[in-house]
């Protein structure tokens, strides 16, 4: 296959064996030209070996198919992704190929390992290639490998891999100036354009906002009860925004941890409303009240209701949900709705076989635009196959709500690029990457995100003559950041162009100064961390169920499977808590458990997790969130299991078995 001559140009410093990053423009052959490195690669480094990382399962398999072209036999290429079920250990399967693409966090998990056939060390690769490198940041497992990276840089670590970066959009990393766009860039970039590529004609198509909302004006006074209840008048009541979904946030936390249970509950409630607002902005009124029934459902058969708040709660939606029903069905259409229709009686009356992606911004949104696509007279005569493409998502978010899985989202990207299906309704998990050469229309509806999402996007667009359009209403907080956006990729291009233009020893200094500061950051972070996480001993934390706060064990009761699921061996927390007779159901296969039921307080009926089988043994896998931490220093709620403060020692299955067995035979 023979690159295009701008191809050439940007990837003659890294055949010269420099580190750089290719910002090309998507569908400009990024993956082409890092296939063709790669090739060169091999051919001439003694004991070459290439990982190619990717951030999206569905990209594995579009990846190989790319270098497999490229490459053709003479190399063995194999793939690792999370959805593969049991498979060789990751340092045996880099071992015994010349050629790995798999998902970063495998990895990363090869990096950390203590198993023999799952360690890697990360020089033993001679070509590393980051794909969408701009997420490179914060705490992303990019970050993680890279700040690896840099370590074994400055420790003069030798050999270390050449890195090749590849993005269609470098961001600008928060930053608002040009120097500061320059300090983004200047950390991860060193890039060369020549423009190869069919840029789509972009149209704003706003609409005016409802006139009347009389379903919307009823859940508002819903809400308006609930905060007479709360009794908290210095609450902001801007119901339907995002700044009052993260008021109502904190307050669910912040009542939890001063042991204000009627008050976590009303929050939780809120935060309900809040969401059936959303979507009602978003799609239909019905989309919104099935949402808010499905919710009062679960609530009313899994929960015991022992608080009062929760019983009055559930009586007010009842008391209502007829007139909602009734407001749902016959009040204004939203006028989003009406622009979209627009736009998709047009693309798709054409005779030229158009195939399109909707991107919207929640799983629950995708899944109302499909129902609605299925159910709008106006569209039942125009040729639209639509079908989602969503993130995983998690299994207790709603019964309406179907589950996708890897392998299901593998599927219908094939379906669409085969023009089976012609219409995707897509979360974020489309935006990079997918390369689907015959797509010429792309939505961007009701979007609120930030100017490398606005780029992806717009790049799922690849065919000539394409559509790019964004759906907003006139005036709204949507409109105002797609206008930022368009700026900061003006600021974007110019900082990429001052860092080309720089004087190279000026450069290398200034790189020099950005990743020593990098590593000393991350350094210091990983201080406070492990200083956080020795705040306390484990057996001085007491574990309160978050609902109804009766306690059930402590932190030395727990410990960590595969670094990841935080569980209780303590065989005397099984009093606490019931287990459904339905398994969870995870479409994937994993290598050494599999799901189980759902676990519930014994006492309140809040959900706590599941039950895993980790190798014939059951253990319950406990959800932070769905526990209060009553520390000697009082009580908190942690986000994230990695953020407690205590340490949590890993799960040792033989000790455990032996233990049980020395139970057993006491008993």
């Amino acid at each position: 296959m023979e690159l295009r001559p701008y191809q050439w140009e940007v990837i003659m410093p890294a055949l010269e064996g420099k580190n750089i990053i290719i910002w090309l423009p998507t569908g400009s052959g990024k993956t082409r030209a890092a296939a063709y490195l790669a090739k060169r690669h091999l051919e001439t480094v003694d004991g070459a070996k290439v990982v190619v990382l990717v951030n999206r399962v569905h990209l594995v398999t579009q990846h190989c198919e790319e270098f497999s072209s490229m490459l053709g036999r003479r190399w063995s290429i194999t793939t690792l992704s999370g959805d593969m079920g049991p498979r060789a250990g990751f340092g045996h399967v880099a071992r015994r190929h010349d050629l790995l693409i798999c998902t970063a966090e495998l990895l990363q998990k090869a990096l950390t390992s203590l198993e023999e056939e799952e360690h890697v060390e990360l020089n033993a690769f001679s070509l590393l290639v980051v794909d969408e490198c701009h997420h490179t940041h914060k705490g992303t497992v990019y970050n993680v490998i890279l700040s690896r990276y840099l370590e074994l840089k400055f420790q003069r670590t030798r050999p270390l891999p050449q890195v090749l970066g590849l993005t269609a959009s470098p961001g600008t990393g928060g930053a608002s100036t040009l120097d500061g766009a320059i300090d983004h860039v200047l950390q991860d970039y060193r890039s060369q354009l020549q423009e190869h590529s069919h840029q789509p004609c972009k149209q704003f198509d706003l609409c005016h906002r409802r006139t009347q909302e009389p379903f919307g004006d009823m859940l508002k006074e819903l809400m308006d009860q609930i905060h007479d209840h709360l009794e908290r008048p210095e609450l902001r009541r801007d119901f339907g925004t995002q700044t009052y979904e993260q008021q109502v946030v904190e307050l669910s936390r912040d009542a939890a941890e001063a042991g204000l249970q009627e008050q976590r509950v009303y929050a939780l409630h809120l935060r309900r409303y809040n969401d059936a607002l959303l979507i009602h902005d978003t799609v239909r009124a019905v989309d919104a009240l099935a949402t808010l029934q499905d919710f009062y459902d679960r609530e009313r058969t899994t929960k015991t209701q022992v608080l009062h708040a929760e019983r009055w709660l559930l009586a007010l939606f009842e008391d209502h949900k007829n007139e909602l029903a009734h407001l749902a069905t016959r009040g204004p259409e939203n006028p989003k709705l009406a622009m979209l229709e627009e736009i998709l009686q047009k693309q798709f009356r054409s005779p030229d076989s158009p195939r399109g992606i909707i991107f919207t911004r929640t799983r629950q949104s995708a899944h109302s635009l499909l129902l609605w696509l299925q159910q709008q007279p106006g569209l039942q005569t125009v040729d639209i196959r639509p079908q989602l493409l969503i993130g995983a998502g998690n299994s207790s978010q709603s019964a309406q709500m179907i589950q996708m899985t890897q392998r299901d989202q593998q599927e219908v990207i094939q379906k669409f690029r085969t023009g089976t299906l012609n219409l995707l309704v897509a979360t974020s998990v489309a935006e990079e990457g997918l390369d689907i050469p015959q797509c010429n229309v792309v939505v961007r509806y009701g979007l609120l995100t930030n100017e490398i999402s606005m780029v992806q996007a717009r790049g799922r667009a690849r065919a000539s003559q394409s559509v790019y359009s964004f759906v907003a209403a006139q005036g709204s907080r949507e409109l105002k950041r797609e206008l930022t956006n368009e700026a900061l990729e003006t600021l974007m291009e110019r900082a990429v162009a001052a860092v080309q233009e720089m004087d190279q020893a000026k450069y290398q200094d200034r790189i020099q100064d950005l990743q020593r500061a990098a590593l000393v950051k991350r350094a210091a972070q990983a201080a406070r961390r492990e200083s956080h996480q020795h705040k306390f001993l484990a057996e001085h934390v007491r574990l309160l169920c978050v609902n109804c706060t009766v306690p059930v064990g402590y932190g030395s009761d727990l410990r960590r499977v595969e670094g990841t699921h935080h569980v209780n061996v303590n065989p005397n927390f099984s009093i606490y808590y019931t287990v459904s007779h339905e398994p969870v159901v995870i479409n994937r296969v994993f290598k050494d458990w599999r799901p189980g039921g759902v676990i519930s307080c014994r006492n309140c009926g809040e959900g706590w997790g599941l039950q895993m089988i980790y190798k014939s043994v059951k253990l319950p896998v406990l959800k932070v969130r769905s526990l209060l931490l009553e520390t000697p220093q009082g009580r908190v709620q942690s986000k994230k299991w990695s953020r407690v403060p205590f340490t949590v020692p890993d799960f040792d299955y033989v000790q455990h078995c032996a233990q049980s067995l020395a139970d057993f035979s006491l008993d």
